[in-house]
């Protein structure tokens, strides 16, 4: 809950904590270690509570608003705001639906006024499509489920309170049953697994896995039970599709304003004896993909803005919802892609050493087109859907 001194928020009042953030970026990366001060500073500072409702002591932000201070965070420190944004979405996706209407996890929204903080388990090796589908087992038994399963990419590990998590209920073969809970921290049965070492970026979020071996969930926690596939997609579901997506398309936006500025600034001073001028900046071919690299950010913000807002005041899309969000996180992820990729053409070979920075978030963006969908999952959606085919049919070939 915030204190008398925080009473408002602003991008500006969190500017401090965002370049302390930034300077600290380097080194998680080189430890390979988890973001334990950016963690404390930004909770400190109230950044937890974004989304939480006025009501229970937060700054009552709705996604729009929530997705400018994430893209400005992950323009400092794009690590730091991709783990952050796991507890955002899931205090985001309740407090829409509880001014919807649906008081039934209100329950959450206290504790993360209490300051309690929520993780997403939804990752399985096998499952590309997390959420709808599951290859966690969840069998139901007096008072609640029993969850045997795997989650990857468990980010926040070390700091969560709650896993926010799915499993599959099979006890009917005819009608499988997708259980969506919250595991508490103290829960018995289940094991934290250290696999973040050492990959390819991202470090700074200690993304673990978490093994559940029969771990129990009572039904206090159990807060939806819906048919699984696109089918179950009910507005719990599409919550979580949400602000997930766009909450990793602002990150990754963020992270290429940087690394398109750093270019920027590098571009000022960068010489070549080649040239006559003896400016990079003075090439053409420098000025072309400058350009392109340009127009490339300037269509990705506006359709990032739009998609956010449209959701914040609540417009029906109906199903199109999923082509909006799937589009709009598809689209940003590879369009950043691009431009971190071709700024490391222009940076030459100072860029591949560590201490250019760009070496760094190379590593980093490229996560983007790893997310779910993937760019394989992303296409089938977007094909299927408008062309009106049945997400959840089994494919028919020749």
């Amino acid at each position: 809950m915030i204190s008398e001194t925080q009473k408002s928020i602003s991008l500006e009042s969190l500017q401090e904590v965002f370049e302390k953030c930034m300077s600290r970026s380097a080194q998680y990366d080189r430890d390979n270690s988890f973001f334990e001060e950016d963690f404390r500073e930004l909770k400190e500072a109230g950044y937890l509570l974004l989304p939480l409702p006025e009501e229970f002591g937060g700054f009552g932000m709705k996604m729009d608003q929530v997705m400018q201070f994430q893209r400005r965070l992950a323009y400092y420190a794009a690590p730091t705001a991709l783990a952050v944004n796991m507890h955002l979405y899931w205090v985001g996706l309740v407090a829409d639906l509880w001014r919807a209407g649906d008081k039934s996890m209100e329950w959450l929204l206290r504790e993360a006024a209490a300051g309690k903080v929520f993780a997403a388990g939804h990752a399985e090796s096998g499952n590309d499509v997390p959420g709808v589908y599951s290859t966690t087992t969840a069998e139901k038994v007096e008072g609640g489920y029993r969850f045997t399963g795997r989650k990857s990419f468990g980010s926040l590990t070390p700091v969560w309170s709650y896993l926010g998590m799915h499993g599959q209920d099979n006890s009917d073969p005819e009608n499988p049953r997708i259980i969506h809970v919250f595991m508490p921290r103290d829960s018995e049965g289940y094991e934290i697994r250290s696999t973040w070492d050492d990959v390819l970026g991202m470090r700074a979020t200690r993304s673990d896995d978490t093994i559940l071996d029969g771990v129990f969930v009572p039904e206090q926690y159990v807060v939806r039970e819906v048919p699984a596939g696109f089918s179950g997609m009910d507005g719990f579901v599409l919550g979580i599709f949400a602000w997930a997506l766009m909450g990793f398309a602002n990150v990754y936006f963020g992270q290429a304003k940087r690394v398109f500025d750093m270019i920027l600034d590098t571009l000022k001073s960068k010489k070549s004896m080649s040239l006559q001028s003896g400016l990079m900046s003075h090439h053409p071919g420098v000025q072309h993909d400058i350009a392109e690299m340009l127009m490339k950010l300037e269509a990705v913000e506006p359709q990032l803005d739009t998609v956010a807002r449209e959701w914040s005041e609540g417009k029906d899309y109906g199903p199109a919802w999923a082509i909006k969000l799937v589009a709009a996180k598809c689209n940003a992820v590879e369009q950043c892609w691009e431009v971190i990729d071709r700024s490391l053409d222009i940076a030459g070979g100072f860029g591949i050493f560590p201490k250019s920075g760009l070496e760094r978030m190379f590593r980093d963006g490229r996560l983007g087109r790893m997310h779910p969908g993937n760019r394989y999952l992303s296409r089938e959606i977007l094909g299927k859907a408008i062309l009106g085919l049945d997400l959840d049919a089994k494919p028919r070939w020749g």
